[in-house]
């Protein structure tokens, strides 16, 4: 075992020599995290969601007013004015506000009739979201306002009075105001489960160089392989299964540097937020992991350093994309959803989404179980044919 611990502090020390080891392991990642979530912060996730909304009262009764402070109680929407209904439509369909309500005159009186009355709501076409929002909003209202003025009107059955009395609509009015509209969004739980954009890059960009970071061990030894060292170093007095592990040792290591390396950067230039730091242990511990075991054997298959390295690089590009390092799939058709989990990307994607989320060392288990097991299958897979790597 002391020869592994040689081979490897021999091979750390190359790659400490090595420029291009420091752009592959920390400059490039970290570059393109930060180019990437500066150039796409407007489309954060971690940016609150607004709606821009506009309300035409044609109407001015109590129940329109009751309304507008429904519209005006919620804390993700912001009014934009509109005196006239072409007014209205004109801003929805330039895409200035996401919606607009047009409460028609005589929209009070009917409604506390109990005769109806109609809510309009006019969307723009490039803001389905707000849209959908606000037509939730009105026909919650709409049914607020009938639930309120059936029970008003059940109570005055029995008393003889009429939703025409002035007290009574006041109090229809005031029932209505009192009403907890249905849709309301929730900052907090919808922020809790989603990256923020410099986070997600941050990490996309960590898991998927991981891939590239672990090919120096592997590409050190058929290089080695190649110029008739490894010759040298198999005739020694040691097993060959020391010159492997102490490879394996060398890219464990650059890889767990290069991760721990690209967490803080981006936690501290950045401001990304990983979570819990034991979880995001175990996680960057399984990553580097999986990658040598995919990396390893990939190599198998190659006859020359080069060939490893174009092998390992289709895979690590090809498995980062299929994974969702680059954008979220959940974004994509339910099918590739599902597809990206046959690789570890994915998994490790969705373990480092947990716990930026809040999730705890607990929650995210099953994602490094999964991410182990690629390790263990594939590496294992590798070590039996690792005699092609080591074959002259």
């Amino acid at each position: 075992m002391r020869a592994a611990f040689t081979i490897a502090a021999k091979d750390l020390r190359q790659r400490t020599r090595d420029r291009s080891a420091y752009v592959i392991a920390f400059l490039v990642p970290f570059g393109l995290a930060a180019i990437f979530s500066l150039t796409l912060a407007k489309v954060s996730n971690e940016s609150e969601f607004t709606a821009t909304y506009s309300v035409v009262n044609r109407d001015g009764g109590e129940v329109a007013r009751a309304f507008e402070e429904v519209v005006l109680g919620l804390d993700f929407v912001k009014l934009k004015p509109a005196a006239t209904v072409a007014e209205a439509s004109k801003l929805a369909e330039d895409g200035t506000i996401d919606a607009a309500f047009v409460i028609p005159a005589g929209f009070s009186a009917t409604a506390s009739a109990g005769q109806g009355g109609e809510l309009r709501v006019i969307t723009s076409p490039n803001a389905s979201i707000g849209g959908l929002i606000a037509r939730s909003i009105a026909g919650s209202f709409a049914s607020d306002i009938d639930a309120v003025g059936l029970s008003v009107q059940t109570v005055l059955a029995g008393r003889g009075g009429s939703l025409h009395d002035p007290a009574v609509l006041s109090q229809l009015v005031e029932r209505a105001r009192q009403t907890t509209p249905t849709a309301v969004l929730d900052q907090n739980t919808a922020e809790s489960r989603l990256f923020s954009s410099t986070t997600f890059y941050a990490v996309g960009m960590a898991v998927l160089f991981v891939f590239f970071t672990v090919q120096f061990g592997v590409r050190s030894l058929l290089a080695e392989r190649e110029t008739g060292t490894l010759a040298r170093l198999l005739v020694a007095p040691m097993r060959p299964a020391w010159v492997i592990a102490g490879k394996a040792l060398a890219s464990f290591a650059v890889g767990i540097a290069s991760m721990i390396a690209l967490v803080l950067a981006s936690s501290l230039l950045l401001g990304a937020h990983w979570g819990d730091p034991i979880g995001v242990a175990l996680l960057v511990v399984s990553a580097v992991l999986a990658a040598m075991g995919i990396t390893a054997l990939v190599a198998t298959l190659a006859k020359t350093p080069a060939q490893a390295e174009g092998y390992a690089s289709v895979v690590a590009i090809v498995g980062g994309m299929l994974g969702g390092t680059f954008f979220p799939v959940s974004q994509g058709p339910a099918f590739l959803a599902n597809l990206s989990l046959i690789t570890p990307h994915a998994w490790l994607m969705r373990g480092f989404q947990e716990l930026a989320g809040g999730a705890s060392v607990l929650d995210i288990l099953p994602s490094v179980g999964a991410v182990l097991a690629f390790a263990v299958v594939l590496g294992g897979i590798a070590l039996a044919r690792a005699d092609r790597l080591v074959a002259s």
